[in-house]
């Protein structure tokens, strides 16, 4: 079975017969199910109310030492946020009371970023629904290939910088 990428590998090798156009195979559909995935997974953060980004900041304080509570600057390195989001997100979450911001006991011009009662119900009914979607989203790969599949890609991702520095 052929897939759209490989409509149009077979068209650049039919123009450019020179050219070494294999890795387009893989950006290309790395690209395609980034989209496809995103659509699926905004779905379900928005049958709760949520986007990408504010289930993001909830479930990076939820998945904190109790209790859940984080600097912007902490929250920022810990969730897929940009540091420009973040005010913006902390803003919207704090006006619809799932987090709560509090000045700092230590640093008088620091803030920590709590979830609420509310937060921590909404990311716990938000969390089951998202991981079913994924496992849906995956369900044509067999474990094993589940476990190949995460490990290629840490490498591709190491390879480019994106580690934990932790070791």
């Amino acid at each position: 079975m052929a897939d759209h990428v490989d409509l149009v590998l077979e068209q650049w090798h039919a123009q450019r017969p020179d050219l070494d156009v294999s890795p387009m195979g893989i950006i290309g559909r790395l690209s395609r199910l980034h989209r496809l995935i995103d659509a699926e997974l905004c779905r379900t953060f928005a049958a709760h109310g949520l986007d990408r980004a504010s289930f993001d900041v909830l479930a990076t304080l939820r998945r904190s030492e109790p209790p859940h509570r984080l600097t912007p600057a902490e929250l920022m390195r810990a969730s897929m946020v940009t540091s420009g989001a973040v005010t913006q997100r902390l803003d919207r979450l704090e006006s619809r009371g799932l987090v709560k911001r509090t000045p700092s006991e230590s640093d008088g011009r620091g803030v920590h970023v709590t979830l609420t009662e509310e937060g921590y119900a909404l990311i716990e009914r938000v969390l089951p629904d998202h991981l079913a979607t994924e496992h849906r989203v995956l369900a044509a790969l067999s474990g094993e290939r589940r476990e190949d599949l995460a490990r290629t890609l840490r490498d591709l991702l190491e390879s480019l910088g994106d580690t934990t520095g932790g070791g």
